[in-house]
C-alpha cells in the first residue's frame, strides 16, 4: 500500500494500482499525486511485478484533480501543480513494464490525462471521457494538449478539448482513445487477464518494444528504425530470445525468465 489515497495489491505477476478516494470520485490532490508518483517507482523497480492494472476504487476512475485546491493556487502554484501531474504521467509512462488503465465510470480532466499515459485504456460500456477544463477557465496541464492529439488525432482532440462535451465508452473505441470495452462487472477480470498474458510474453523483449515505440514516436522513422534495430540487435543478447525461438522449433510454449 503506498498511502491511503492509493492502494496496491498483488495478483500474480501483476500489481493492482488503485486510486482509492472514491468518497470524492478519485479526484487527484498534491497528497494523491505524491503517492501515485511514489507507488509508480516503487512498482518500476519491484522485479517481481511484470505489469501495473491502474484503476479506481468506487464508481469512478477518476473525476480529475481537486477544483476546490486549484481554486486556491497562484500561478506558481499552479505551474508547480501541474509539474507534479506530469511527473506521474512520465512515471506511468516509463514504468518499465507494460501499463493498462481499466476505466469505469468517470475519467475526465486529469483522469483522463492519467488513463493516457498507460500503454492503453480497457473500459466499461458505460464509462464516460471528457477535457472538461475549458469549462473552468483553464486548459489540461497534465499532458492532455499533447498526449490526446497523438492518441486521436489533432482536430478531434480540439474537439474534445475546445467544447469540454463528454464522449461515451463506444465513440472512445471508435476514435482510438479506448482498445478495449468490457461489461462494467467483468471489467476487471478482463483487464487482469489481457495484462497476464501480455506478461506471459519476454519480460526483456516486452520492455524494449515499449521504449522503443514511445521514444520512435517523436522523431523522425529513419531515426526511429535505427532505434529499433539496435533495440533488435541487443535482443539476440538474452536468453529470453533462445528460449522463445527454441521453443517455437520445438513447438512447445516458451518459458521465459526475464534474463
Amino acid at each position: 500500500m503506498s498511502g491511503k489515497s492509493v492502494q496496491i495489491q498483488h495478483d500474480g505477476e501483476i500489481a493492482v494500482l488503485t486510486l482509492n478516494r472514491p468518497e470524492v470520485n478519485n479526484v487527484l490532490n498534491r497528497y494523491t499525486l505524491d503517492a501515485l508518483l511514489a507507488a509508480f517507482l516503487r512498482l518500476r523497480d519491484d522485479e517481481s511485478v511484470h505489469g501495473i492494472l491502474l484503476t479506481g476504487a468506487g464508481k469512478n476512475f477518476c473525476a480529475g484533480a481537486d477544483i476546490g485546491e486549484m481554486l486556491r493556487m497562484t500561478p506558481l502554484e499552479a505551474g508547480r501543480f501541474a509539474e507534479l501531474g506530469q511527473k506521474v504521467m512520465f512515471a506511468a509512462e516509463k514504468a518499465g513494464k507494460p501499463v493498462i488503465a481499466a476505466v469505469r465510470g468517470a475519467a475526465f480532466g486529469g483522469g483522463l490525462e492519467l488513463a493516457m499515459a498507460c500503454d492503453f485504456i480497457v473500459a466499461a460500456e458505460t464509462a464516460l471521457f471528457a477535457a472538461p477544463e475549458i469549462r473552468l477557465g483553464i486548459i489540461p496541464g497534465f499532458g492532455g494538449t499533447q498526449r490526446l492529439p497523438r492518441l486521436i488525432g489533432k482536430s478531434k482532440a480540439k474537439e474534445m478539448i475546445f467544447t469540454g462535451a463528454r464522449i461515451r465508452a463506444r465513440e472512445a473505441l471508435d476514435i482510438g482513445l479506448v482498445n478495449r470495452l468490457a461489461p462494467e462487472a467483468d471489467l476487471l477480470p478482463q483487464a487482469a487477464a489481457l495484462l497476464k498474458k501480455i506478461c506471459s510474453r519476454g519480460l526483456l523483449s516486452l520492455k524494449l518494444a515499449k521504449e522503443v515505440i514511445d521514444a520512435g514516436y517523436d522523431v523522425d522513422l529513419r531515426n526511429a528504425c535505427l532505434m529499433e534495430r539496435d533495440a533488435f540487435a541487443v535482443c539476440f543478447s538474452t536468453e529470453d530470445q533462445k528460449e522463445g525461438m527454441t521453443a517455437f522449433v520445438e513447438k512447445r510454449e516458451a518459458r521465459f525468465k526475464g534474463r
